[in-house]
């Protein structure tokens, strides 16, 4: 009798723990919660949001979030981020990685060929980063950068060093930034400010880079990182963001559509729809 009650409590509890698994799997295969933080960058707010307004549609509940890109970094070491869709790499944002690339996985390249440096209004009359201490005067000893936290920020004052410019890098936002360039070129005036490809400014101003023999200002390419583990919860979103490439003409196109929406979602949600082909090939048809 005890033998047989034992075998009973035994097949019990193999039962309850096979139901338990069952279900943990089932909470797993439900759970389709994403957050991507992204920069308060034009490219990757534009991107972001696209991959919001994509797999919103496709069954998953995603969350994202401006935060400055060191933050994104750590927060994606520790698993508190699932993408970032704007990293820099191998260059720009080298800093970063050095600290946190060896818990972090590269899973996809959104742009192949990202620039920075220093760009002017084409009708400026100079051609090189040497030429700007001859003309201090036409640019206010200024040259107007973004948020301390971005690569660009960091090579232009290695820039202001090697070059011995005399200027100072005023930081603001990128809203501001191009603010400043709008009304300077309404004016006709001399203007410098930090700058990058991809970028919607190429697509509405007539803007040049200064040349820069140095090489201070290095090209990168705009990659799609990962938490560790990633992939493997999402192999349907780990394809997506490996597929997830747009030549320059089109970011440029989803960024104005971006940009020109009173909802930036809004803007991404009519890119995607002007684009669904192209979009929905991204995503897998099946695991």
């Amino acid at each position: 009798m005890k033998n047989k009650i034992a075998k009973i409590l035994n097949l019990t509890v193999v039962a309850a723990i096979l139901l338990a698994v069952a279900s943990c799997a089932g909470k797993k295969d439900q759970k389709k919660e994403v957050f991507i933080p992204y920069p308060n960058w034009s490219e990757g707010i534009a991107m972001t949001h696209l991959a919001k307004a994509f797999l919103d549609q496709n069954g998953y509940d995603v969350e994202i979030k401006p935060i400055e890109p060191g933050p994104i970094y750590a927060s994606l070491s520790k698993g508190d981020a699932d993408v970032f869709l704007d990293a820099w790499l191998p260059y720009t944002h080298a800093e970063y990685w050095e600290r946190f690339g060896d818990q972090i996985d590269h899973i996809g390249t959104a742009f192949g060929n990202g620039t920075t440096g220093l760009v002017v209004p084409s009708y400026v009359t100079i051609n090189s980063i040497e030429e700007m201490n001859d003309n201090v005067d036409k640019f206010d000893g200024e040259i107007i950068g973004i948020g301390s936290g971005a690569g660009v920020h960091k090579n232009t004052l290695k820039a202001i060093d090697e070059y011995g410019l005399n200027f100072k890098q005023v930081t603001s936002s990128g809203t501001a930034m191009i603010a400043a360039l709008e009304g300077a070129i309404q004016s006709k005036e001399w203007i410098a400010i930090t700058g990058w490809k991809p970028h919607f400014k190429w697509a509405r101003f007539d803007i040049k880079y200064l040349e820069d023999p140095k090489g201070v200002y290095p090209t990168d390419e705009v990659q799609i990182l990962a938490r560790k583990g990633f992939t493997t919860d999402f192999p349907k979103l780990g394809t997506f963001f490996g597929n997830f490439k747009l030549e320059e003409a089109k970011l440029y196109e989803l960024v104005d559509a971006v940009e020109n929406a009173t909802d930036p979602l809004e803007g991404a949600k009519q890119f995607y729809q002007n684009n669904k082909e192209m979009v929905d090939g991204w995503f897998p048809a099946a695991e």
